[in-house]
């Protein structure tokens, strides 16, 4: 019986995460102030107080998760996982829970992420859309077949549970595959308000800059396994999880198949640390019989 831990990624954020923790914890008013100063303004007026609009934004919605997410998790006190994962943007969270990354370069890492990816944004107009109800080779071959047939960019994003697989490309690679996607049986094919092809090619000039980063970064061996989006298996060599960090970027986020594999390995029991229940809700959906639970 093993215990994971789990942290979420983009889209879990609201107005007022994480101001409870700040109002009635000292190490997390201590971490909240520190991320303060290493972000040069007060991101976290703009988590406790700020619109649903300010934290839509890339270059805050990244960081603010992260925080509530690593906050959470800290302040469970002496907390020793047996094994950790995080969905896309999560993945920061995960590996300083298993003290791969110091909270403080794990900011910073977020921030030049959500920066360059917003830039990316910026560069190569796109988006995702969400598929229900569509097997994922069925989705993977109207993909592959949308490509190949018109050469915009449209790939298999995030495999978040059985029968729901989000999509993600170039504004009309995405349209063509939605209504391909509808025809072959999908009960929705939805595009998403997001302002990008998270997870594609199309963020390729956000990888190469987030990459730099990462490489000057410390990564320190994990106290407990990874699984990451990019293999969905356990990883515990401090090399590969920084290169598998670096391809997550432009791959797929793999948290069926991760999720499976930390059962397979033992898991018994999720707690999610941070805003929100989505990968609580998705856990159930993947394996009815695990306990998952959470902390915010």
């Amino acid at each position: 019986m093993s215990h994971a831990y789990i942290f979420p990624g983009q889209g879990s954020q609201f107005s007022g995460m994480g101001k409870n923790l700040y109002d009635t914890n000292s190490l997390a008013k201590e971490l909240f102030e520190q991320a303060n100063e290493i972000a040069g303004f007060r991101i976290s007026d703009v988590m406790f107080t700020g619109s649903d609009e300010d934290l839509k934004q890339t270059n805050v919605t990244q960081p603010a998760v992260f925080l509530h997410s690593v906050i959470a998790f800290k302040t469970l006190g002496a907390v020793s996982p047996d094994m950790v994962a995080g969905h896309s943007l999560g993945e920061f969270s995960a590996l300083v829970a298993n003290n791969v990354l110091s909270f403080e370069d794990a900011f910073k890492l977020v921030s030049i992420r959500a920066s360059a990816m917003q830039k990316a944004c910026e560069l190569n107009p796109s988006t995702m859309a969400a598929v229900l109800a569509l097997a994922d080779d069925k989705v993977e071959e109207i993909c592959a077949r949308v490509q190949a047939g018109t050469g915009e960019v449209v790939v298999a994003a995030n495999y978040n549970c059985p029968g729901q697989l989000v999509i993600s490309g170039s504004i009309k690679g995405i349209e063509i595959a939605c209504e391909q996607m509808k025809a072959a049986g999908a009960k929705r094919a939805l595009v998403l308000p997001v302002g990008g092809a998270f997870h594609s090619p199309l963020m390729l000039p956000a990888k190469e800059e987030l990459a730099a980063a990462i490489e000057a970064t410390t990564f320190n061996t994990p106290s407990c396994p990874v699984y990451q989006n990019m293999v969905a298996k356990a990883v515990t060599n401090a090399a590969t999880i920084r290169l598998n960090l670096i391809d997550q970027l432009t791959g797929a986020v793999r948290w069926t198949q991760s999720v499976q594999a930390m059962i397979a390995d033992g898991a018994t029991h999720f707690t999610e640390a941070g805003p929100g229940k989505v990968l609580q809700g998705l856990v159930q959906k993947i394996n009815k019989e695990m306990q998952a639970d959470g902390v915010n």
